[in-house]
């Protein structure tokens, strides 16, 4: 894996988000200057395309949608502005445009793609408390849905994958399968919730009891991509721990954690597209990644001290 720098970002301030597209050709990057800039990635160089303007305040995160969708950039701020931009126009001619605006009543933290299978639907936790759904249509139409989520604040927010587990072992994947509309939360509450979507109300609702255990605020939520027969959840908190939660089918569902402790507060985590190795990033500058032994116990793999 050959690693790229870009030493001269064009930023005039700091970066907090940067992510390649599906086929690693482009680069988005946003910052507190308040724009999101576009790189071509071709080889070893890279050139600035693009500079998106229209926030009003620093740009957190930005999310690419699955190409099946278009190229999708989707984009959230301080100004508690989600905003959607599209490229459109030919090859050699194209541009991109904003297409959609949704408003929060605060920051919004975290902006997060559904597993394509489940539609093109994006996630926003936002810290006014509540989490938006926009689903975009084959129609053009765009729907939403918002619904509080933690009172005090939404840090987090991850979608479980579009396969349900146990499911590829037990039976194929039906229609059941794109109708796996499932996320977990973090918020300032020191809880994780699961929420799921509900067919019969058109909404999301929580399942089971919030998920509790951290003593501060819940920073990162992040749901293995693994469909074997239990699901994983990630979540790193102020508290200095990580929290691996797990649940299998079997066992009736409920969720099961095991603590790692860190020497400071942890802000990401991360897994592999694997979903078996986790990486976690704290506020010592220190990333590090685990992998959960034979016995169930997670093990420490490797650290990278910056």
């Amino acid at each position: 894996m050959a690693t790229q720098v870009i030493a001269n970002s064009g930023h005039d301030d700091m970066i907090h988000d940067a992510v390649l597209d599906y086929y690693g050709r482009k680069l988005a990057t946003c910052s507190s200057d308040r724009t999101i800039k576009i790189f071509e990635i071709e080889g070893e160089t890279q050139r600035l395309t693009e500079t998106l303007k229209g926030h009003e305040g620093a740009v957190w995160c930005v999310a690419w949608a699955h190409p099946k969708f278009g190229n999708i950039l989707a984009s959230a701020g301080y100004d508690g502005k989600v905003f959607i931009w599209k490229e459109q126009g030919a090859q050699q001619t194209t541009q991109w445009q904003r297409i959609f605006d949704y408003p929060h009543k605060a920051s919004v933290n975290i902006v997060a793609w559904s597993p394509h299978e489940a539609g093109c639907l994006l996630g926003c936790a936002s810290s006014d408390g509540n989490v938006s759904v926009l689903e975009f249509k084959d129609n053009g139409s765009i729907d939403n849905v918002t619904f509080p989520a933690h009172g005090l604040g939404v840090n987090s927010i991850s979608w479980a994958p579009a396969i349900a587990p146990g499911s590829i072992v037990s039976s194929s994947p039906g229609p059941s399968a794109a109708g796996n509309r499932r996320f977990v939360t973090g918020g300032c509450d020191n809880v994780l919730k699961v929420w799921a979507f509900d067919q019969a109300s058109q909404s999301y609702k929580q399942e089971g009891e919030a998920l509790q255990g951290h003593t501060d605020w819940v920073r990162d939520v992040a749901w293995s991509p693994t469909v074997l027969q239990k699901s994983y959840i990630a979540s790193a908190s102020q508290d200095k721990t990580v929290r691996i939660w797990t649940s299998e089918p079997a066992a009736g569902g409920q969720w099961e954690s095991k603590v790692i402790n860190f020497e400071a507060p942890v802000w990401r985590v991360s897994w592999s597209l694997s979903g078996n190795v986790l990486a976690v990033s704290a506020a010592d500058n220190k990333v590090t990644l685990w992998k959960e032994n034979l016995r169930g116990e997670w093990e420490l793999v490797k650290s990278i001290e910056e």
